[in-house]
Order: C-alpha cells, then structure tokens, then sequence
C-alpha cells in the first residue's frame, strides 16, 4: 500500500509540473538563438545554472550520505547510492581519458567557442577566497537572470529540508533543454570545424545519464525521502515548481539578452 501512495503522489506531482514543462520546451529562447554570438549569450548565463547544480547535489550528499568521521550508515540506502553516483560522474567524470568535473567541462567548452567565463571565474574566486555564496555572487558580474537563478536554488539549499533539495534537484536541471537546442549546436559546431564537440559531449552526456539511469533513481529518492508524509509531498512539489519558475526566469533573461543585441545589431 506505500508503493501504491508514493507512486500516485508522484503521478500528481508529475502532473502539476506539466504546464511549467511545457512553458519551457516551447520557450522563445531556442528560436531566438542563430548564431555563435547567441550561443556565447545563453552559456555566460547558463554556466551559473551549471555550478550552482553541484551545490544542490553536495547538499543531498550531505543530508542522506554520512560524510564523518567516525562513519555511521544513513537510513536513506536508495537515496545515498543514487547521490554517490551522481557525484562520481559529476564531479570526475572521464572526458578524453581525464578526470574533470562537469562544470569544469562546462568551462572549457566556452572557452574552445569564445565564449566570456570572466564572470563565472570571478564568482568562483570570491568564494576560494572565503567570501560567502551571496557576495561572491553579486560582486561576480553575473547578469541579473543568473543571479536570480542562483538565490532561488540557495533559498532552497538554506532551507534545509532533503525532500525540498531532491525535488528542485531532480525536476529543474539539465534534461529541460529540448532537441531543438541540440540540432542548433550541432549545426554550429559544423560551420566552426568541431569548436562546440565538447559542448556537443555534455548536453549528450546528461541525457544518456539523466534519462536512462539518474531520473529513475531520481524519482525513487523523492519517494525515500517524503514517504507517506503528506506535507513533505506538498513542499516537494513547490519546491519543484519553484525550480522551474526560477529556470524560466533565467531563460526570459537570456531571451530578452539576445532581443537587446539583435536590436543594436
């Protein structure tokens, strides 16, 4: 009977989210992009999306796995494999016979395409030289999208509830982006001779990963974490609606970035 309960608290959890889902696969944002210079527009934003993805997956790491010493088992055994190995790949994952990290990977494909990682660099800097998450950010020079992206995936993270992280952590990352954004990379990275291939490596990457092995896993930790609780349900179904409100935030930025540029183009 708490199989039955949780599967149907995620179906309705799954049917609240549709209208968000939909909102964002029909975005203006992937028409509006035609060129390299589009390109470099959505990923010195989308990059902070990228990071601040590992702090939502360090905080479950956190929360469902034991991280002292000495060590004691965690009593969420679904939850705990499942974030492990999502930090394997995330954070060493193997590109070209090396260890590197996503957001690492993320990275480096600005820098082969041209896009600008000054901002992202300077966030990253300012918190290496102990500065906290909200300062290191607003003095980074992140467009204010991002920024607002950010503060919504911390409000979550400082908030502190497992099952509130996992579902902003399952229902608002990298698998919204839809094919048309794929087949305009791909085209891209044809005109510019295999510039975007590592680009090209990470979108495939997630998909491969999040649809065939970490969603389904995913889905099940929602279920360990809110069980039968029904308020627990109900937190992480705003919590996943806040995710994806938030993404549309970035995504209307960076949408009306590009409108600004065509104009003065």
């Amino acid at each position: 009977m708490t199989g039955t309960r949780q599967s149907e608290e995620l179906q309705m959890l799954s049917e609240r989210l549709r209208p968000l889902y939909a909102k964002l696969a029909g975005h203006r944002l992937y028409a509006a992009m035609e060129t390299i210079d589009d390109l470099h527009v959505f990923m010195e934003s989308h990059v902070f999306a990228v990071w601040d993805f590992m702090s939502l997956l360090k905080a479950l790491q956190r929360g469902v796995t034991c991280i002292d010493v000495p060590w004691t088992p965690s009593k969420f055994p679904e939850s705990r494999r499942l974030v492990n190995e999502i930090v394997l790949g995330e954070e060493s994952d193997l590109y070209r016979g090396r260890a590197v990290s996503h957001f690492e990977l993320y990275r480096l494909a600005m820098q082969e395409c041209g896009a600008d990682t000054f901002a992202i660099d300077n966030l990253v800097r300012g918190l290496e030289d102990g500065k906290g998450w909200a300062s290191a950010l607003t003095r980074s020079g992140a467009p204010a999208a991002a920024q607002q992206f950010v503060q919504g995936t911390f409000e979550c993270i400082e908030r502190g509830k497992l099952h509130e992280i996992a579902a902003a952590f399952t229902f608002g990352r990298e698998d919204l982006i839809p094919d048309m954004f794929r087949w305009f990379i791909r085209d891209q990275d044809e005109r510019l001779s295999g510039r975007l291939q590592t680009l090209r490596w990470y979108l495939e990457r997630h998909i491969e990963v999040d649809g065939d092995e970490h969603g389904p896993m995913a889905l099940r930790m929602i279920s360990e974490l809110c069980g039968t609780d029904g308020v627990k349900w109900q937190e992480a179904a705003e919590a996943a609606q806040t995710a994806l409100r938030v993404r549309l935030v970035l995504w209307d930025g960076i949408a009306q970035s590009l409108h600004q540029t065509a104009l003065i183009a």
